[in-house]
């Protein structure tokens, strides 16, 4: 009797986890993995885009990486129904499971803040999150001739949530290469109370804005925007002539269609399982799980071996002996050719240290350097010829401590 493991998306996790599965599982599970698109981005890319780097190579189709032995389905999910264990297409057509994962991601909604999808879009406000976005932000970088250019962050969570600080970085070395630098007030408005959420890279992301000499707006949760000006809540403006927004992002409205998702449309899990708490046949990988970590693409890639796993012993009625630490590691790209990484996880800040192989590196962590520059360019092939077919990389999901330093108390 043939059994059933449905995959909701073909995206980084989801595509991972359908080629990892297939490669554990015998003949008698089917396994099928659902998009809406047959479009499968390096969204890592996109960031370059604006400052004239390339967009060939940044989409493929999803068909490439879905491995033999895995049925790709092209449609967009209505709904889950958990009580008959069925997924809901668009079209009408049912898919049983008995396993569900979750692999949906998250996408930016301009459509969730007043005033930002409105005349001004694509004119005044643009976001890099989309690869659209991204070629029309070039075009107005293109056209700037100086002014105050706002890099702004709606609300967390978001998918790359170093990525706004990246942008700002690489904002500052483009403007200076062109001239542009002392023409141009450059801002950064963030709901944080600093530039990141783990302290002690805070601060040195912190200090680094201050060294470029970026205005740092914390604390600021946009209301709504007017007359190319955010507003917050509590009554403060910041005016822009050119606003680079992250919208608020959400999870898929199939999810929240289905009873599985929190206020944001996130799937509720274990932390360390990435079992549903709804639901035990269900889990949740990636950006569309709500684990308190970074929506980031090493940390659907850790997560992934660690939920394959989990999935495999519970198939076969065992007990589940995994588990995921929250691990994530993240190029922080500085301008200038260099880039800094971070390496974390539940428990962990960034540390300082070498990466991957401790004490020999090459790449340092919470450092600027050109090898970090160098390595951040070099996953693209990585991502597309070891990452997505799920082949393995010489390094644990877990997260080591060896090789990193833990820095002194000051008081």
């Amino acid at each position: 009797m043939t059994r059933n493991v449905v995959v909701l998306g073909a995206g980084t996790a989801g595509t991972m986890v359908a080629n990892k599965l297939r490669r554990k599982l015998d003949d008698t599970w089917a396994i099928t993995v659902v998009d809406r698109d047959d479009t499968h981005p390096y969204q890592p890319g996109f960031l370059f885009v604006p400052f004239g780097g390339p967009t060939d190579e940044l989409v493929r189709s999803r068909h490439a990486f879905v491995h033999d032995g895995v049925d790709l389905v092209l449609e967009a999910v209505e709904r889950v129904d958990a009580a008959a264990q069925e997924v809901v297409l668009l079209d009408g057509r049912l898919l049983p499971y008995d396993y569900l994962v979750i692999a949906s991601g998250t996408s930016p909604r301009p459509d969730q803040t007043p005033g930002m999808l409105g005349p001004q879009w694509r004119q005044s406000i643009f976001d890099f999150y989309t690869l659209d976005g991204a070629k029309a932000l070039a075009e107005a970088l293109h056209g700037f001739r100086g002014g105050r250019l706002v890099v702004h962050i709606t609300d967390m969570p978001i998918k790359c949530p170093v990525a706004p600080l990246e942008f700002t970085f690489l904002a500052d070395a483009w403007l200076r290469e062109h001239g542009l630098r002392s023409a141009t007030d450059l801002v950064f408005v963030t709901p944080l109370d600093g530039a990141f959420t783990k302290p002690i890279a805070a601060e040195q992301l912190g200090s680094m804005l201050v060294d470029r000499g970026v205005t740092v707006e914390p604390d600021f949760l946009v209301e709504h925007i007017e007359d190319k000006t955010l507003v917050s809540y509590d009554g403060r403006e910041v005016p822009f002539d050119l606003l680079v927004t992250i919208p608020l992002n959400m999870g898929a409205d199939f999810v929240t269609r289905s009873g599985l998702g929190d206020d944001l449309g996130f799937v509720p899990v274990d932390k360390h399982t990435l079992q549903s708490i709804a639901d035990p046949r269900i889990f949740a990988v990636g950006d569309a799980s709500d684990i308190p970590t970074s929506k980031a693409g090493s940390v659907a890639h850790f997560s992934a071996d660690i939920l394959v796993d989990n999935l495999v012993e519970l198939a076969a009625g065992r007990p589940m002996t995994n588990s995921f630490d929250g691990h994530a590691n993240c190029f922080v790209e500085s301008g200038d050719h260099k880039a800094l990484l971070l390496d974390f996880n539940y428990e962990t800040q960034p540390l300082t240290g070498m990466y991957p192989a401790p004490y020999v590196g090459p790449m340092s962590l919470l450092k600027e350097s050109r090898a970090n520059h160098l390595g951040k360019l070099a996953f693209r092939w990585v991502y597309w010829n070891v990452l997505l077919p799920g082949r393995p990389l010489p390094m644990a999901s877990a997260m080591s401590m060896v090789g990193k330093h833990t820095p002194v108390p000051t008081s």
